[in-house]
């Protein structure tokens, strides 16, 4: 099976579980309110249905179009736009009949029940694989830094100790707490033995964001440093303990693994290696000096040094009895919400510039692992349930937030929106959703260009 079949399968298997999952929180709770159900589909059905079945008073079907999936529920003006049958007597079994609070209700669960699937996920993952991550301060040796990394401040060798204040307990946390940001971040490192603070503007955030410079932007840092000289070559070179290798036939090195990878390409040839050398004077000030040294290399890809070790920080792995994995995955649910709303955040906001990124269905798709995983395809299904639960929960008529809000209106004011206000909001909504979906998948069009 080919890489995009496999993608899509993900895709599709993950949005119809997260649609199902979505619309059964509004269907058994208007059932609980006793609320007729009229329709309950997988996905929309414009002009033709796939495939459709009568149960009681409730169609159940699956539509062709994936952007979702909808509950129709009598007494309500939604998606359908069954306005004949708000013209008629109102009926006891109807929507707009309920109380206020039991609306309310009905129209958060499809949200809640997505909180709910995420916080599942989370805690079987848990239960079932533990969670293996570095911590950041076992990273005794520090980072090494890309270009990009380079050019926001940072130095080989700096352990990031805070982003705004904000320890770093996992070295994965560092990568989100930089690239959320609306605003300057305020940065700590310890540096050489000292702390060194320093702040990064917005705008090169921004600039890194959309280069792509995050990729890779850190790794542990696990210098290429010459412990013992043991060839006469070597020796000729000028090769000293304790010097560090910066760079190889004119290509920087910001590790050991770097170093060996470059090295690996050169056969029986000179190069110019360029080394850190601790230099220092006649007052005992040391300093660090670049040194060229014009290296012979031989068949087996050698220099004729041995490098120091440079011990690699240990992988901490922690298991989770069944008890233990619900707490930690409501935990894990919670800081994804709050993730994904400080994105959301910067989309509105101009200066990140984060709204040429919005992506749609092929930026999902594109998630998802090229061979199907199924530790990878539940993590990514519970952060897309997240997502549809906090965007749903936004006030924009025709989603979940808007109903509510109007509720909640109605719940203060002791005034009901009359149903020609529910139409026009309807069809506003509506049309707002259109454009976001023709923008948001209109950007992952024009990077298939690019």
């Amino acid at each position: 099976m080919s890489v995009i079949l496999i993608k899509i399968l993900q895709f599709v298997v993950s949005l119809s579980l997260l649609v199902m999952i979505h619309e059964f929180g509004h269907y058994i709770a208007a059932r609980i309110f006793k609320i007729r159900v009229e329709k309950f589909y997988i996905f929309f059905n414009p002009w033709f249905t796939l495939y459709k079945r009568k149960i009681g008073n409730t169609e159940y079907g699956i539509g062709w179009l994936p952007l979702g999936g909808y509950v129709s529920l009598s007494g309500m003006i939604d998606e359908s736009m069954n306005l004949e049958q708000m013209k008629q007597e109102p009926q006891p079994w109807e929507f707009r009949t309920k109380p206020a609070w039991q609306r309310l209700i009905v129209m958060l669960a499809g949200v809640m029940m997505n909180v709910i699937l995420a916080i599942v996920i989370y805690s079987g993952m848990l239960y079932a694989w533990g969670e293996s991550y570095y911590l950041n301060d076992n990273m005794i040796n520090g980072y090494a830094f890309n270009e990009e990394g380079h050019k926001l401040g940072f130095e080989d060798g700096d352990r990031i100790l805070s982003i705004d204040g904000k320890h770093i307990g996992k070295v994965n946390e560092i990568g989100s707490m930089l690239l959320i940001a609306d605003d300057t971040r305020h940065v700590e490192v310890l540096r050489a033995g000292d702390t060194v603070e320093f702040d990064i503007p917005l705008e090169r955030l921004v600039d890194m964001r959309e280069s792509g410079g995050y990729k890779g932007l850190y790794q542990e840092y696990a210098p290429f440093i010459v412990e013992n000289v043991i060839s006469e070559s070597a020796i000729a070179a000028g090769y000293l303990p304790g010097d560090r290798i910066v760079a190889i036939d004119n290509q920087k090195v910001a590790n050991f693994v770097e170093g060996m990878n470059q090295l690996s390409t050169i056969k029986n040839r000179s190069v110019n290696i360029e080394v850190e050398r601790i230099m220092t004077d006649s007052l005992g000030v040391s300093s660090k000096q670049l040194v060229t040294l014009h290296t012979p290399i031989g068949e087996d890809s050698r220099i004729g040094i041995e490098r120091a070790i440079i011990t690699p920080a240990e992988i901490t792995h922690v298991e989770y009895g069944f008890f233990e994995s619900i707490p930690a995955g409501i935990k894990r649910a919670g800081n994804e919400i709050s993730s994904y709303w400080d994105q959301l955040k910067m989309i509105v906001n101009p200066d990140t510039k984060l709204y040429k990124e919005v992506g749609g269905f092929i930026a999902i798709g594109n998630v998802f692992p090229e061979a199907w995983d199924w530790q990878s395809f539940w993590s990514i299904t519970a952060l897309i349930s997240i997502m549809l639960a906090v965007m749903n929960l936004l006030p924009i008529p025709g989603l979940d937030g808007g109903h509510a809000l109007f509720t909640l209106w109605e719940i203060i004011t002791r005034r009901k929106p009359s149903d020609k206000f529910m139409e026009v909001m309807q069809w506003i909504g509506l049309a707002l959703l259109l454009a976001l979906l023709v923008y948001a998948n209109g950007n992952d069009i024009l990077k298939l260009f690019n």
